[in-house]
């Protein structure tokens, strides 16, 4: 069920989600977070899906503030649209579109504190253009996890600079969480004998994925070896991570992944085998993220510390 307030108040969809509840019998009892999700106009369908998805494995409330850039000044008449989706058109959660502009657009923390779960956490989620400080910003304030898409951004390399020199606990990005089966499927070889130390790593894959960057800075920060990484421009027809080469005395390990969803692992002395390694979509990265609550220490390490490392490195950095 979908119930439109245009030129309303968050007072108005605040009265207006409790009667849906008293005459539909649908309760928040179960809910067990607020995502917040801001956006732009046009773009906040895919983002609502995501989340509809997600809410089967995390019951929440899913508050969407939706601004136009540029639309915060006063020369443009206030107004705030509601719209309240509940049911099979909010999945396991319950949704609440808020789109504002003028005035109404100014204070984003306002907009949603009244429709806040009571006593429940609170996550933000950016999946487009994000501030540049998310743990200071309005929607970031109120938040225990903050999400960012580093990917995409205008410029994605650069994102994740602006992210690591403002990291604040709490921050998370769907570049890091993308690296989930890579991270684990390197640990799993590097658990095997025989346990020679990595003498040289290097990493390849896209100039647009900032996740290339986060596995070489993850690699040279656990592994502690020279570390090398080269990210090709969109003339090479690279998408994504494409691969990682780790040396040791014995040999070369490598897994490389020339074919989307599938890549190819090479060990000395053994057969190749052939892996399933898809990119994450935007629920898995979303579910993946609602998990935990808490800051990710390891990933708050891997900005900050390891990608200082790679960068600063003997033979780190890219050319």
């Amino acid at each position: 069920m979908i119930v439109d307030l245009p030129d309303t108040t968050t007072s108005q969809v605040s009265k207006t989600l409790v009667k849906i509840r008293e005459e539909g019998g649908v309760v928040a009892l179960g809910r067990v977070l607020t995502l917040v999700i801001a956006t732009e106009p046009g773009a906040e369908e895919e983002a609502i899906e995501a989340a509809n998805d997600a809410s089967r494995e995390h019951p929440m409330r899913v508050i969407v503030v939706s601004t136009e850039p540029g639309t915060q000044t006063s020369s443009i008449e206030p107004r705030l649209d509601g719209e309240i989706r509940v049911g099979g058109d909010a999945g396991a959660s319950e949704v609440i579109v808020l789109r504002a502009c003028g005035d109404a657009a100014r204070d984003e923390e306002s907009l949603v504190m009244a429709l806040l779960l009571p006593d429940a956490p609170v996550v933000t989620w950016w999946p487009g253009a994000a501030p540049e400080v998310p743990g200071r910003s309005p929607l970031g304030r109120i938040a225990h996890r903050r999400i960012t898409d580093a990917s995409t951004q205008a410029d994605p390399q650069a994102a994740l600079r602006a992210l690591a020199n403002n990291y604040l606990p709490g921050d998370a990005d769907f570049a890091w969480t993308r690296l989930t089966l890579w991270r684990a499927q390197l640990a799993a070889v590097l658990d095997q004998p025989p346990y020679e130390p990595v003498t040289r790593v290097q990493v390849t894959g896209a100039s647009d994925s900032p996740s290339t960057t986060l596995l070489a800075a993850w690699l040279r920060l656990q592994l502690d070896s020279p570390t090398e990484y080269q990210l090709a421009g969109p003339e090479s027809g690279l998408h994504g991570i494409h691969g990682v080469r780790l040396e040791r005395a014995g040999g070369a390990i490598e897994l490389v992944r020339d074919v989307p969803g599938i890549a190819t692992l090479s060990q000395p002395g053994q057969p190749r085998h052939d892996l399933a390694l898809p990119r994450r979509n935007l629920r898995d990265c979303l579910a993946d993220e609602l998990r935990r609550l808490d800051p990710d220490e390891l990933f708050g390490e891997v900005i900050t510390s390891g990608l200082r490392l790679l960068n600063d490195g003997e033979e780190g950095g890219h050319p």
